[in-house]
């Protein structure tokens, strides 16, 4: 093989080598720029908003567990259940104590009814023997009745009003006796209601549609307040975590539109918006193969993304296209 020979095969090897990279560069960079010098390509990988579901309040040990990892659930569906029969009790136990309350406060009510009948009698009362007291008063100036009756009269009447203020601190002390009654009938409620709360948080449910991504509990395991039992993921509103140099951050703006496309659904395209960008710089991410792009220093976005039928799911890497601010703007 002559010597031209072999500097051409060197120099057809170079051009594809150089070919290879340029088509390689976007799997390189986080961010890459297509033909059109306003659209900016961006490579991430999705992301779900998730919730690490535990138990409040309660201790007990868990009896139900219907689920494993990758399964899909709908809102208010039972993801685990403990053991509830200290807190079954205390919640009838609450129930008690309140239909006593409320017993007693029947019984307070119906005393001051009995307490203003009385004093309606009382006052009748009163109001004759006043008017006896008169009468004799009357007689006495006239000379028809002795000293002796007119003084039995006047003990009537003090006697009456007597009576009528005995009966009438007993009327005072049956509406204290409601007030205090209202006041402990509104206790137990409050007690009840928080014996059934903590009653409902030995059932563990899930707060969104959503698939579980982790369990970390197992049936027979006794849980403590805060100890995950399960991590919930939301794919019906995922997002996509990218980077942008400094050179096209002022050209990103919030809620901008974005166009997401992904390798394993080819010539489909999500629809999303920019809805966080960082105000702090930090280094490309550490799975930027080379250091020089590793240490240079870019801006992580975030992209939200409506996924109604889950195609894109955790991990997934994806391609975002976004329409730069033409400069000066």
């Amino acid at each position: 093989m002559t010597k031209k020979l072999r500097f051409l095969i060197v120099i057809i090897l170079l051009v594809t080598l150089c070919v290879w990279v340029e088509q390689q560069r976007p799997q390189w960079l986080p961010w890459h720029h297509s033909d059109n010098q306003n659209d900016l390509l961006l490579s991430g990988n999705i992301e779900a908003h998730e919730s690490v579901l535990s138990y409040q309040t309660v201790q007990s040990r868990i009896v139900e567990l219907p689920f494993d990892e990758g399964q899909w659930v709908r809102k208010g569906t039972v993801l685990a259940v403990v053991d509830a029969t200290d807190y079954r009790q205390q919640a009838a136990i609450a129930d008690a104590a309140l239909a006593a309350q409320q017993r007693q406060l029947d019984i307070a009510q119906q005393n001051l009814v009995t307490s203003e009948r009385t004093l309606t009698v009382d006052q009748t009362d009163l109001k004759q023997r006043q008017l006896d007291r008169q009468r004799a008063f009357d007689l006495r100036q006239q000379g028809f009745l002795s000293s002796a009756a007119l003084d039995q009269s006047d003990t009537a009447v003090k006697l009456s009003a007597s009576v009528l203020e005995r009966d009438q601190s007993q009327r005072d002390a049956s509406i204290r006796a409601i007030a205090l009654s209202k006041a402990n009938v509104h206790n137990a409620e409050e007690s009840r209601a928080l014996s059934h709360l903590v009653l409902g948080y030995t059932t563990l449910v899930a707060p969104f549609d959503g698939v579980i991504t982790v369990r970390k509990a197992e049936i027979g395991e006794v849980v403590v307040p805060g100890t995950p039992v399960v991590t919930l993921a939301d794919l019906d509103h995922i997002w996509m975590r990218a980077y942008v140099n400094e050179t096209n951050l002022g050209r990103v703006h919030l809620n901008q539109p974005v166009s997401v496309s992904s390798d394993s659904h080819p010539g489909k395209h999500y629809a999303g918006h920019v809805s966080f960008i960082s105000s702090e710089a930090e280094f490309t991410p550490k799975s930027v193969e080379t250091h020089e792009e590793r240490v240079t220093l870019v801006y992580r976005i975030k992209i939200d993304l409506d996924n109604p039928n889950h195609e894109l799911v955790t991990g997934m890497p994806v391609d975002a296209h976004i329409d730069l601010m033409p400069k000066g703007n």
